[in-house]
């Protein structure tokens, strides 16, 4: 309970975590004047280049008004694609932001695809992390990360695809590039993604997906930390899907020899988390009743 001081009274409050899965509304405390966010977006689909990353932003000490409403949207990450068989397809789909007043967090950009009927496609979309390019691609370029840019960066660009080398790169991460392939079959890993406590607990966003191996022999590659889709080896090349609200990428599809109805990781969703810091607050005076029950009602009471 409040503990009443002379003509003043002093009170503490616990942190409280709002924690977004989906969109909604946060409603800051009547006391409450800045909050530490977490706002991490949709992470894109692969192809045969692993998906990149949803973008990973976070800060504390941002200005709110008390009692106020602000609309959540928590980005959803990108489905996969079909498999085209003799053709491979196209780049893979963005995922989409996820905002919080001012702060965005732009969507993973998709594997980079392989077929030739998808001419520029085979690199890596741009996003909060650029997707991994794909199959049969030897341009210096690659999916740009930290797309639009944000200070500091939100995520890294995906991987390269070297000249002799047949399997496609991993998506970009939030704290690592995709990984690029050079003369090899077999598909590079995601980029890492970052960690944050905001939630009470150690958890990782935003780790890139694994790119897809192009061989009867070769590997996939392994979806960063944070949870980025992974596409392990034959015979059945399994493709997994960036895990739902860490924003990972999803991962690429292996496609030799090509399987019948074989997808492309989905990328995960990503999540928006607010917390009210918590501190010690000294009113100008006794409280009232009624704002006394004001505050019992916003949960601010102990």
């Amino acid at each position: 309970m409040p503990r009443l001081v002379g003509a003043v009274q002093t009170v503490t409050l616990t942190d409280k975590v709002n924690t977004f899965n989906s969109s909604g509304t946060f409603t800051s405390s009547p006391l409450t004047t800045t909050v530490d966010y977490l706002v991490v977006a949709g992470g894109g689909a692969g192809n045969t280049g692993g998906g990149g990353a949803g973008g990973f932003r976070t800060g504390s000490s941002f200005p709110v008004s008390s009692s106020t409403a602000y609309p959540i949207t928590v980005g959803g990450g990108a489905a996969g694609a079909p498999m085209e068989p003799g053709n491979g397809g196209g780049r893979g789909s963005a995922g989409t932001p996820s905002v919080f007043s001012s702060i965005t967090s732009a969507g993973g950009g998709g594997g980079g695809g392989s077929g030739p009927h998808y001419p520029g496609q085979q690199v890596g979309g741009s996003g909060g992390s650029g997707g991994g390019n794909g199959f049969f691609n030897s341009e210096p370029v690659v999916g740009a990360g930290n797309t639009p840019p944000a200070s500091p960066p939100q995520g890294n660009p995906g991987g390269s695809h070297g000249t002799g080398s047949w399997g496609a790169a991993g998506g970009g991460g939030a704290s690592q590039a995709g990984t690029p392939i050079s003369g090899s079959n077999d598909g590079g890993p995601g980029g890492d993604g970052s960690p944050s406590t905001i939630s009470g607990s150690d958890v990782t966003y935003a780790g890139g997906g694994g790119g897809g191996g192009d061989s009867s022999t070769a590997s996939g590659g392994a979806g960063g930390g944070g949870t980025g889709g992974a596409n392990t080896s034959s015979p059945t090349y399994p493709t997994r899907n960036g895990t739902a609200n860490l924003g990972g990428g999803g991962g690429g599809m292996s496609i030799n020899p090509e399987p019948a109805a074989l997808f492309a990781g989905n990328g995960g969703s990503g999540i928006v988390i607010v917390k009210d810091p918590k501190g010690t607050f000294i009113a100008s005076s006794v409280w009232d009743l009624r704002t006394q029950f004001i505050q019992k009602k916003a949960n601010n009471w102990y």
